[in-house]
């Protein structure tokens, strides 16, 4: 989801269905109110949280919204789904509109989900090049020996993409456990990667994006908004 920027008098003139030169008027007279204060220039920039008030009537006041998710089996990563439950249908009492997922589980994974409107935030949070590490465990069909430590370190080449994946942390907690640890986020990818061992993923639970850890208290389905030191920790990835 891109941010939405656009000038001010286009703005108006779209949502009030007038010409720009009456929104030209408008600010003349003092009629623009924009976070706060009166509005004097057509080609002031916005985005979608700007708050604008024109001639008493508020036109714009999206708020911010930051929650994470402890996504259960069998919910899909999405806002529109015909077949299973969405993400977005378990945030009871919360205003939907301009909400997106920041880093998808597929169906029967379970675990963090960050849900927001910010599409900055989530574009940090999520772009390639800032590496952020996330953390899942896994459940195997078949045991695991220390042969995958290195296999998961030394990345693998998938012939599909034609791609060669980032090194990657593989901790065995258990005959059938694993704590993986990526940087990036292929199409199924932790899947493949124990594919080529021939060992069936049975279980994958997301721990953690970065430094937002999933809220041990939470319930699977249940959510909460993120604490101002969640949200900033993204710009310090």
């Amino acid at each position: 989801m891109a941010s939405k920027r656009g000038r001010l008098d286009q703005f108006i003139a779209r949502r009030l269905q007038v010409s720009k030169k009456a929104v030209r008027q408008l600010l003349i007279a003092n009629k623009v109110v924009v976070d706060g204060e009166y509005a004097k220039s057509p080609d002031l920039l916005i985005n979608e949280f700007s708050h604008i008030i024109c001639n008493g009537v508020v036109l714009q006041q999206y708020q911010k919204q930051y929650y994470m998710l402890n996504k259960p089996d069998d919910v899909v990563s999405a806002t529109i789904d015909d077949k299973h439950p969405t993400a977005l249908s378990l945030l009871v009492g919360v205003d939907h509109d301009m909400l997106h997922i920041a880093g998808r589980l597929d169906l029967h994974s379970t675990g963090l989900l960050l849900i927001t409107n910010d599409a900055k935030w989530s574009a940090a949070l999520m772009a390639p090049d800032n590496k952020v590490d996330k953390h899942y465990i896994v459940t195997l069909a078949n045991p695991i020996d220390e042969s995958y430590i290195d296999a998961f370190a030394n990345g693998m080449y998938f012939e599909f993409e034609g791609i060669t994946t980032l090194p990657a942390q593989l901790t065995i907690l258990s005959t059938y456990q694993a704590r993986v640890v990526l940087r990036e986020g292929k199409y199924h990818q932790i899947k493949r990667m124990f594919g080529r061992f021939r060992n069936p993923v049975v279980g994958l639970h997301r721990e953690s994006i970065g430094k937002i850890g999933l809220d041990k208290t939470l319930f699977l389905g249940q959510f909460r908004l993120l604490t101002t030191a969640e949200i900033d920790c993204v710009i310090q990835q």
